[in-house]
């Protein structure tokens, strides 16, 4: 006897965030490449299993936000020997994903959502929070309290079911 396994690409839009109130995952990366792209892939799971599925519009947003700012930290947040946290918090009542990634620089703050710089046509890089910025909500950052770093964050709005 066979069984069939579902699809990870549903057809419809399912109900985002469908079951409990409240989700949260987090957990520390080393602040290299590898470490944001394993932040990325887990987080993309998480969002899966939450009932946000892989291949839905929601999922890869959110996704993409999450890739942004992670990379962000490796890049402009990297102290050596301390890590990034990542902190995924989905709300059903609210429909909202939150991102947060904290890391332990200070001096190297990102701009407010209001003062970001359009990068010229030779520049190579620059345009990843002009990404989060067109695909959260809203977003910002705010210094950690009660250590040294920062902490940028995202906020994501699923689409009512369909």
């Amino acid at each position: 006897m066979t069984s069939q396994l579902p699809s990870p690409i549903s057809a419809s839009e399912p109900d985002c965030l469908s079951g409990d109130l409240n989700r949260t995952f987090e957990m520390r990366f080393t602040s290299t490449p590898r470490g944001a792209r394993l932040a990325r892939r887990l987080a993309a799971h998480r969002l899966d299993a939450w009932g946000i599925p892989y291949g839905t519009d929601p999922h890869e947003e959110i996704v993409l936000v999450v890739g942004e700012l992670t990379a962000n930290a490796v890049r402009h947040g990297h102290v050596p020997s301390r890590d990034f946290h990542l902190l995924l918090h989905a709300s059903e009542h609210a429909r909202t994903v939150r991102i947060e990634v904290t890391d332990t620089r200070t001096e190297r703050t990102p701009p407010g959502p209001d003062a970001l710089p359009a990068p010229g046509a030779e520049d190579t890089s620059g345009r990843g929070l002009l990404l989060v910025a067109g695909l959260a909500t809203r977003w910002g950052w705010n210094l950690r309290p009660g250590g040294p770093g920062k902490t940028v964050w995202a906020e994501c709005v699923c689409a009512t079911p369909m």
